[in-house]
């Protein structure tokens, strides 16, 4: 059982009790966690997720020969889509097309959304870029013939050849689309699709049980004064202001 269900337990003890907040104090919150028992396997298996998912090739292989825990796919496929991944962050993004196309055809065939969006990246380094000519001629030949085909297409595009009309895009309303976020938001997608298409989650584990933590910490709170974890990077139980 781990943390988060202690404090989901601990919730349904006292939802019945009287408006008034129960105190509980650290020593008997420290008293139910170390009645928690956690088997070590299932902890290293949830960091070996999170390795894998976010690409930490080295890591995970170190912490496969240390812990003796297999990771849930190919560690040199992790190897190829940061190599993607990478290639987008960096505004390669024929290059990263061609990567995806080798690690599965299947990827951009059967994603007509994500292939739009490397397509809609291509463009908006071409603009970067300066090369306004044939950004607009890219847009016209590959990218409106898709717009006609679905709305929500058209109007990404629109917004994007808009980048076009302005000199000065520190004054273009849709200028956020240069900024490196836009890069990292579609490395994101094509990550995200790779492992899809892998047979594994899309998003590790871990980020998601801690913010089930919160949110269970703060029901709680609402019925409880208790010892709680502020800081995730540390773990540690600060005391309640009583």
């Amino acid at each position: 059982m781990s943390l988060f269900w202690i404090v989901i337990r601990q919730l349904a003890e006292i939802e019945a009790m009287a408006t008034s907040k129960k105190v509980i104090t650290r020593e008997e919150w420290e008293k139910r966690l170390s009645d928690v028992k956690i088997r070590k396997e299932d902890m290293n298996r949830l960091v070996m997720n999170f390795l894998v998912t976010e690409g930490y090739v080295e890591a995970a292989e170190k912490f496969r020969m240390e812990s003796g825990t297999d990771p849930d796919i190919d560690l040199a496929t992790i190897t190829d889509r940061m190599a993607v991944k990478k290639a987008v962050q960096a505004g390669n993004v024929e290059d990263a097309i061609e990567k995806v196309n080798d690690l599965n055809p299947e990827i951009l065939d059967t994603n007509p959304q994500l292939f739009f969006h490397l397509q809609q990246q291509r463009l908006i380094e071409l603009i970067r870029n300066g090369k306004l000519e044939e950004a607009l001629e890219f847009a016209q030949e590959e990218l409106a013939p898709r717009g006609e085909e679905n709305q929500s297409f058209l109007e990404e595009l629109e917004k994007t050849v808009a980048l076009l009309a302005f000199e000065d895009v520190s004054n273009c309303p849709v200028g956020e689309l240069l900024d490196v976020s836009q890069r990292l938001k579609t490395a994101s997608e094509v990550n995200a699709a790779i492992l899809t298409s892998q047979s594994h989650e899309k998003d590790p584990k871990l980020p998601s049980l801690l913010k089930m933590l919160i949110w269970a910490q703060n029901q709680l709170g609402e019925k409880a004064v208790y010892p709680r974890i502020n800081d995730l990077s540390t773990a540690a139980l600060e005391d309640p202001a009583v």
